[in-house]
């Protein structure tokens, strides 16, 4: 028997590439895997602008879910979204929490519209991944929408300072973890170094003996100052004004979705979060993110003063200061063999100068806001993050990469305090004013050192000079 011929079973139909979507422009044709939409594409387009993406803030993505899935939570609740759409929201945020998903969130972080592009690319996201929980395809909005359903009870200029003050929220609490360290690295060193006399400076000049320890403690006790301030100005940013809609008026949300959409995300994100009185107020004031700037400032202003510090005291090795040795990680010249330069402290400088820079983006877009919204909190929002993202990392790798390896001279500080005219000024209250004067010009004029000086001369006995110079001695408390 002759074999039958065999037919082989046709191929699948290649799934299509692409999906159409519709907006108020006209059509648009998505990528068929993309979990954003038209908004989101045309927004792509149009804000070509620094190329950061929004996911590259990966604690704004999460804010962003909090604050849908909070409002999907509210809306539940006020019997406005069904349970199935509800549930199908709920568990896509928790996904894009989870980090998941934030690759589709693709608009430039810098862009016009007061965030709404950001907002789009948010409820387009979330609705997609709900509609294939539901058993869906991406594109099917009339099973769930982006806009009547994720967006519900919700403006742009609710949701996107609320997003963005609970990203900053997020990120503060890593940069203050990371002050922490650094504080501690400092700390560890003034202890290591309490026994290491040197002469303090004035304008550069000599002044009084101190510690080397009471200079490195003094450089901890900034941090914790300035990780207070940051502190209280994160109480600041936790006012919110979901609930508000377009202008803070409520329009178009429920009475009670405020206060509830508020209770879900201060359970969501675990951060005390309340609602402004005011909302209308709360919609167009960007005083909390000039406050939150002007820390930063601060911050970034004192951290660079300090690693000015270390960059100057470990100048040389031998035609400058050299009172201390930061540790080498990695060549400092392609043309000079063997030289090391303090790179770690001149990237914190580098960084103060952004942030100092970043202030002034700012306070430039808050004042520039006008009546009942502004316009600018995505530069605004750029510029924080930035700030905080970029202050984080370098108080990690100040503390790692730097302090805890630094070293001291110590015979050099000890023979730099001995040859130091001002020396003369801790004698003063023991030999007197006049012999104090007398023995500081002999020195200058002769290039002998005051402690020689005052030991020929029998002003003071070995010992009494040596108490007089005595670390416990030159790190008294204040009276209180």
């Amino acid at each position: 028997m002759a074999d039958t011929p065999s037919h082989p079973s046709p191929a699948p139909a290649p799934s299509p590439a692409f999906r159409a979507e519709h907006d108020l422009l006209g059509d648009r044709d998505i990528p068929a895997d993309a979990y954003y939409g038209v908004h989101t594409l045309r927004a792509v387009e149009n804000f070509p602008i620094t190329g950061t993406p929004i996911s590259a803030y990966p604690e704004l993505v999460a804010a962003l879910a909090c604050v849908k899935q909070a409002a999907a939570l509210a809306n539940r609740d006020l019997g406005l979204l069904g349970a199935d759409k509800a549930d199908a929201i709920v568990a896509a945020c928790e996904e894009i929490r989870g980090g998941k998903l934030h690759d589709a969130f693709v608009v430039d972080v810098i862009q016009g519209g007061a965030g709404t592009s950001t907002n789009m690319n948010a409820n387009e996201v979330v609705a997609n991944r709900a509609l294939e929980l539901l058993g869906h395809a991406k594109g099917e909005y009339g099973h769930l929408h982006p806009l009547e359903d994720v967006n519900a009870g919700q403006s742009t200029n609710d949701v996107y300072p609320t997003a963005v003050k609970i990203a900053l929220d997020f990120t503060a609490q890593r940069l203050l973890d990371a002050m922490e360290v650094l504080r501690d690295a400092f700390a560890a060193k003034a202890e290591e170094f309490a026994d290491v006399l040197k002469m303090g400076r004035t304008q550069l000049q000599d002044a009084v003996p101190m510690t080397l320890g009471q200079e490195f403690a003094t450089y901890a006790v900034m941090l914790e100052e300035d990780r207070k301030r940051l502190g209280e100005a994160c109480e600041l940013i936790r006012e919110i004004n979901l609930g508000g809609t377009a202008i803070g008026t409520g329009l178009n949300a429920h009475p009670e979705y405020a206060a509830r959409a508020s209770r879900h995300l201060r359970r969501i994100t675990g951060l005390p979060l309340t609602v402004a009185d005011d909302l209308v107020e709360a919609t167009q004031d960007a005083g909390a993110f000039v406050q939150l700037s002007g820390v930063l400032k601060r911050i970034a202003v004192k951290l660079s003063k300090t690693c000015n510090d270390l960059r100057l005291l470990s100048c040389g090795p031998r035609a400058g200061f050299g009172e201390i040795n930061l540790p080498p990680v990695q060549a400092g010249s392609s043309i000079m063999p063997g030289k090391v330069n303090p790179v770690v402290p001149e990237v914190v400088n580098q960084i103060a100068f952004e942030v100092i820079g970043n202030d002034m983006a700012v306070t430039m877009a808050a004042e520039a806001g006008q009546l009942q919204l502004n316009a600018f909190e995505p530069v605004i929002a750029h510029s924080l993050l930035k700030s905080l993202t970029h202050l984080r990392a370098g108080c990690l790798t100040l503390a790692e990469r730097c302090v805890t390896g630094i070293t001291a001279n110590r015979e050099h500080l000890a023979h730099l305090v001995a040859h130091s005219i001002g020396l003369a000024t801790a004698l003063n209250p023991h030999i007197g004013y006049e012999q104090a004067t007398a023995v500081a010009q002999e020195a200058l004029r002769t290039g002998r050192s005051v402690h020689e000086l005052v030991l020929e001369k029998g002003l003071l006995t070995e010992d009494e000079l040596g108490g007089i110079l005595h670390p416990d001695n030159l790190a008294r408390p204040h009276a209180r």
